[in-house]
């Protein structure tokens, strides 16, 4: 069983063995941003690993347990949190909501579904977070609703100094079991990734607008 210390660098090992993570730092991709990117991820390729959700869900269970162990329901953002917040909250035996970006149009019109109840301290799981916004547009859904949120656990983040900054501004603890400069790491360790490239691919994360330009 991995601790905690080693985890995050299994983790990038393994999004970057089964191509959840791509790195193309000399033909970059383009977000539906428009922004550049010598990075892609896709964190949503983990359900159809036993293996590897297993560890993203035991990691997540173990930031629970040590951080949060009054945690009383695990929410999944929607689309890519979900799944990972049900096997969480199966492991934990507590109650499992998900939040959708915004209310449905029809129906009751709920943002949240499961059951929970005003007070009810949260943690919320997202798979990846990039400027979090879309975690703290759900986030702030929950608050709104009542609940307590607890934090954010992520499976990886791309750092963004804009990130930190929103989380801080919240009043929201966030945390990854990966994180974009581990990956990097373990790019280079596995040749994905050559040695000269590495300053070029650390700079993007702290000026992403600037890439390919």
């Amino acid at each position: 069983m991995s601790t905690l210390a080693q985890l995050p660098l299994e983790i990038a090992q393994e999004l970057l063995k089964i191509g959840a993570v791509a790195l193309r730092p000399d033909e970059p991709f383009t977000w539906s941003s428009g922004l550049k990117s010598p990075i892609y991820c896709d964190n949503r390729l983990t359900m159809s690993f036993p293996e590897i959700r297993e560890k993203i869900a035991e990691g997540f269970a173990a930031i629970i347990r040590e951080q949060y162990p009054d945690c009383e329901a695990v929410a999944g953002i929607a689309t890519g949190g979900i799944p990972h917040a049900a096997w969480v909250a199966q492991k934990l035996n507590l109650p499992m909501l998900y939040v959708r970006d915004k209310a449905k149009g029809h129906g009751k019109t709920n943002q949240i579904e499961g059951h929970f109840s005003p007070g009810q301290k949260v943690v919320m799981i997202e798979d990846l977070v990039s400027t979090g916004g879309s975690s703290l547009k759900a986030a702030v859904a929950v608050r709104e609703a009542g609940c307590v949120v607890q934090g954010v656990v992520a499976i990886f983040t791309y750092q963004f100094p804009q990130a930190a900054a929103a989380f801080a501004e919240a009043n929201i603890p966030l945390q990854t079991l990966s994180n974009y400069l581990i990956l990097l790491d373990a790019a280079v360790a596995n040749g994905t990734v050559k040695q000269e490239q590495l300053a070029m691919l650390q700079a993007w994360r702290e000026n992403p607008q600037s890439f390919g330009v």
